[in-house]
């Protein structure tokens, strides 16, 4: 490789052939082009719908009451289950591999609101019972104060955290929120936090326009008496989100006298299945990219090697008079194979800078969102794609080297 003469004859037949050795280039560099484009577009998609479930740990499960729909033990269908502060008890006592438990309650019902006011602004929000352990199954990034604590629920404190969106709403540009007081139903609660969402999109959007004071005090303050609208858990290292899911909706069956085939009484939500769904989809996408995309590259990798074929032939004397004069097979060979590494390798390099290039500019021109976010390529794509771009050369310029590497020096030298 480090042959001067064997680079100033490489560079003497690329000048000689130009449009040939444009065109055979442009075949590598579109497919590594393509490649990477590819690649950084999926990636792209990959990251942002992600950041939907930002900061939602991906092992949860949520189970709430339904209606049932079997008869069982002498009870008709079509009772709606309602869990109670017992049930919180129970499950925290006997469900094995249990990490975080959060019983939940909301004004209102899930996903509805509640009108909230400050002073002279009013403002339709969500108002969430919570238990500090939510934190852990759904974080946030507080930008004052801290979340609901052990004593807050302990000693029903008139406390609450609120969600940016909901501070902006109720509180003047630059006006500080903690230690304020905003009302909910006619009672006071003072502000002890302000946080952000992690997760983007609809569900950042729903986090940030939350407010979430101690569970306890959801209860007295709003007549709920010992009510759990649901529930939301993780499971310890090890222990699936299926496997918590199973106990919990036995556990609850049983306690709740539910028929075991009663498949409707208890609903559930689990996020770790629904996670890997998502990982195995993309996974498939970015199979099916680099497989398209290597083919595109093959496809101009064949090219180069098309083309060596024909510069061998149109050489035939050149490499007779070689071979007579003492040249090696070996060495044709590794003249042969040098060349068409060169050629793809620039080709592929070029590919790479207009690939970076290209995701870079869409990633300045398209700003992040819940959808698609700015494309990259990781570096140790670029590197993977380096090295098959000079495995390729090497394999393209095998045959046609062989075939120099045959040229039978009497039979070169009578060629016209």
């Amino acid at each position: 490789m480090l042959d001067w003469d064997k680079w100033q004859e490489i560079i003497a037949v690329a000048r000689k052939n130009r449009l040939r050795t444009a065109l055979t280039v442009f075949g590598v560099f579109w497919g590594m082009l393509m490649l990477l484009a590819m690649l950084g577009f999926g990636d792209g998609l990959q990251r942002g719908v992600s950041s939907n479930m930002r900061g939602f740990a991906t092992n949860s499960v949520f189970v709430w009451g339904q209606r049932t729909s079997l008869p069982f033990a002498g009870l008709p269908p079509g009772r709606h289950v309602e869990y109670d502060n017992d049930d919180v008890t129970a499950l925290r006592a006997k469900i094995d591999g249990l990490q975080y438990l959060a019983p939940r309650n909301q004004l209102g019902g899930f996903r509805d609101g509640d009108n909230v006011t400050h002073g002279s602004k009013t403002g339709n929000f969500q108002v969430m019972g919570d238990y500090p352990d939510i934190i852990n199954i759904q974080s946030v990034r507080f930008e004052k104060g801290r979340f609901i604590n052990d004593l807050d629920i302990a000693q029903r404190r008139k406390v609450a955290v609120i969600g940016k969106q909901v501070a902006d709403q109720l509180f003047e540009r630059g006006e500080d929120a903690v230690g304020q007081y905003i009302r909910i139903q006619g009672v006071y609660f003072q502000v002890v936090g302000v946080y952000r969402a992690r997760a983007k999109g609809d569900m950042g959007d729903r986090q940030e326009s939350t407010i979430n004071i101690p569970f306890t005090t959801f209860q007295q303050a709003f007549n709920y008496g010992n009510t759990v609208g649901w529930f939301a858990m993780t499971g310890k290292k090890g222990v699936s989100g299926e496997v918590i899911e199973k106990r919990v909706r036995a556990l609850l069956a049983e306690r709740h006298k539910i028929s075991p085939k009663d498949e409707h009484a208890i609903g559930s939500f689990n996020a770790h299945k629904e996670f890997m769904k998502m990982v195995m989809l993309f996974r498939g996408i970015k199979i099916f990219m680099w497989i398209v995309g290597t083919m595109t590259l093959m496809a101009g990798v064949i090219g180069v090697s098309n083309i060596m074929l024909i510069t061998v032939k149109e050489r035939t004397k050149e490499i007779g008079i070689r071979k007579a004069m003492g040249a090696t097979p070996w060495s044709v060979i590794t003249l042969v194979v040098q060349e068409s590494i060169v050629l793809t390798s620039l080709a592929g390099y070029l590919g790479i800078i207009a690939g970076v290039g290209l995701l870079a500019l869409v990633g300045w021109a398209i700003p992040d969102n819940p959808v698609f976010a700015a494309p990259q390529i990781d570096i140790s794509v670029a590197l993977l794609c380096a090295a098959i771009l000079i495995v390729s050369g090497g394999l393209a310029g095998i045959f046609p080297a062989r075939q120099a590497a045959r040229v039978n020096p009497v039979e070169a030298l009578r060629a016209e």
